[in-house]
């Protein structure tokens, strides 16, 4: 089904797993078309028909792979509408065995990739696609965090900065994007089920008012309302995915 026939379009990056393989399949469910991009190769793995033939291979920490992305993603919208962009990918390079990277030991090369993914990405994609989301009044999603607000135990400290910038930066998004009718919001998960849990996690679980972990289709639903009618008057707000963990 094309644009021209009624079917909407999510551009999704980070889809390779967790929380963007349960976005996929919960927009797919919904009828869209998904356009994915990742550092990876489309996987047997990725659960949704038809993925391949709409999936990117891109390196969002090349910021001349992000840029060059752009015109590869408007050929395959023909010049059509893009009714939401959602800027998942994100990295958090770990120090040996697993330990978090703090301000005094992250080398400036993770700095500098850590941004570019998590950060830059976001604001190049949203520029580079404005006329294509503008047409369709559509809405940008940005992925932040948890420990975008506050020091997180596994969480490093170019992960977190670049998470409270996207939380800044989704804003000045919200308030520059608002005249051409595009909705700029964000989403922070807690702690989520992803599979890639760091050891410790358990004890944060304990704490939590709702006591258990987070499901990667709980926030997928959070993303899919705010790419949705249901929130067609909602734009420049964070809303936080972690079961009550800051209260």
């Amino acid at each position: 089904m094309s644009d021209n026939e009624g079917q909407k379009t999510l551009l999704l990056t980070g889809a390779s797993r967790g929380i963007g393989h349960a976005t996929v399949r919960r927009f797919f469910n919904e009828g869209w078309r998904v356009i994915s991009c990742s550092r990876h190769a489309f996987s047997k793995d990725c659960p949704w028909p038809g993925g391949e033939k709409d999936h990117m291979q891109v390196d969002l920490s090349d910021p001349h792979q992000t840029i060059e992305a752009i015109d590869r993603i408007k050929a395959r919208l023909k010049g059509g509408r893009l009714h939401a962009l959602v800027n998942n990918a994100g990295i958090s390079p770990k120090g040996e065995g697993g330990a978090r990277l703090n301000t005094l030991d992250t080398d400036l090369s993770d700095w500098g990739h850590v941004f570019h993914v998590n950060f830059f990405a976001s604001v190049i994609l949203a520029r580079g696609l404005k006329d294509e989301l503008s047409a369709a009044k559509g809405a940008i999603v940005n992925v932040t965090s948890i420990a975008g607000v506050r020091v997180h135990p596994f969480a490093g400290a170019a992960y977190s900065t670049s998470k409270a910038a996207l939380a800044a930066l989704t804003r000045e998004m919200a308030h520059d994007f608002g005249p051409l009718g595009v909705r700029v919001n964000a989403i922070a998960p807690g702690e989520v089920d992803t599979g890639i849990l760091s050891k410790g996690t358990d004890k944060i679980v304990e704490r939590l008012p709702l006591r258990r972990l987070g499901q990667p289709a709980e926030v997928a639903n959070a993303i899919y309302f705010l790419c949705s009618d249901q929130s067609s008057y909602v734009s420049g707000t964070e809303i936080e995915v972690n079961g009550g963990q800051h209260v």
